[in-house]
């Protein structure tokens, strides 16, 4: 029997619950001079450098100055806090927020005022900062949900997309829009219009955003938790599909964890159909070097997000390689047919802001 998780609830007993302004910059790292010729590929044709845990204080004062780097991701984790119904972003507390968004309204409010916001306000200094720099992007908004869903108490997929798509709108690059085929109709699943080779060019994709979600640390080793946040949201895209409503979607599931094979293996029973709905795959870079055949993921089209690049041998600082080092293991991972190389590579703007062609 599916259990459903109230992980807030569970949790709340064990745990308890002004950044320094700094000038803004001027706008987004430019993109190497050397990468040229890359805003004809196809989102999936590209790797582009991504941000561990960006919403983190310690990592940058305010989430736009991680954003002003040129990354191609960040990652937000989230707490479903059901007593609020808020979704607070923080690393540990399921019932506090601890990050560096501003819920701006303008430009100049990214940089400046308290911190320490809900999701919708993340997305927020998002829009307005995307707003700002019309020509960058596409971004990447990985959110791992940390304790799970909670949809028996309001706060399930539903709930998330009505909230992406209040503070996001338009910017999102839904599953519904990689259906839609060019010339009109659309494909069946997310799988058939990827390997098709339906992805947006990046420059097509200016200005827009994609999010994908992964199951939280703690959900995974939560023995009371049997219905993860990729099976339920992968559930939720395939009824939103049999019901004519995939518009609603707003995210992609992603299977997590790297593994041989093709990952989506893992579903069987009647999960077994939700395969065609999962072509987002996240799981450690080292471990995807070691026998995995990634070419599988690049032939398929598939965004393969590679984390901890700095661990694949010889290993490199998890924060402070020289620019050097940090430009040739992205190099040698887009050789590898990552999509995305995700560390935590904070002051390197140089590496963050690079797109090369993948494979």
């Amino acid at each position: 029997m599916t259990v459903r998780r109230t992980l807030a609830g569970l949790l709340a007993a064990g745990l308890l619950a002004t950044a320094a302004a700094l000038v803004p910059t001027a706008g987004p790292a430019a993109a190497d001079t050397t990468d040229t010729g890359t805003g004809a590929l196809p989102f999936g044709s590209a790797t582009t450098v991504g941000l561990h845990n960006t919403y983190e204080p310690a990592a940058y004062p305010y989430l736009a100055q991680s954003l002003d780097t040129g990354t191609g991701m960040i990652e937000l984790d989230l707490w479903t806090d059901v007593v609020t119904h808020e979704w607070k972003v923080s690393h540990a507390n399921p019932l506090g927020n601890s990050n560096n968004c501003t819920a701006a309204d303008t430009p100049a409010q990214l940089y400046g005022g308290g911190t320490d916001k809900n999701l919708e306000h993340c997305l927020d200094d998002v829009r307005v900062w995307l707003g700002a720099h019309p020509g960058a992007g596409p971004l990447v908004i990985k959110l791992e949900v940390k304790g799970g869903f909670a949809a028996n108490l309001g706060m399930g997929p539903e709930q998330l997309d009505t909230l992406i798509a209040t503070h996001l709108g338009s910017a999102v690059l839904r599953p519904a829009d990689v259906l839609a085929k060019p010339g009109g109709g659309s494909f069946a699943t997310v799988d058939e219009a990827v390997r098709a080779g339906n992805w947006p060019s990046r420059s097509a994709l200016a200005g827009r955003v994609l999010l994908y979600a992964i199951p939280g640390t703690v959900e995974e080793h939560n023995p009371f938790d049997t219905l993860h946040t990729d099976v339920e949201y992968g559930r939720h895209l395939r009824d939103l599909a049999a019901a004519g409503r995939i518009g609603k979607a707003q995210l992609f599931p992603a299977v997590h964890g790297a593994a041989g094979g093709d990952p989506r293996s893992k579903y069987t029973g009647a999960d077994a159909g939700l395969r065609p709905w999962f072509v987002v795959f996240d799981g450690d870079a080292a471990t995807y070097l070691n026998g995995i055949d990634t070419a599988w993921y690049d032939r398929s089209h598939y965004l393969l997000v590679m984390t901890d690049a700095q661990n694949v041998a010889p290993r490199i600082s998890a924060t402070d390689p020289s620019v050097d080092q940090a430009r040739a293991r992205t190099e040698q991972l887009a050789r590898a047919h990552a999509s995305i190389v995700s560390s935590d590579w904070r002051k390197l703007s140089p590496v963050q802001s690079l797109v090369l062609a993948r494979g």
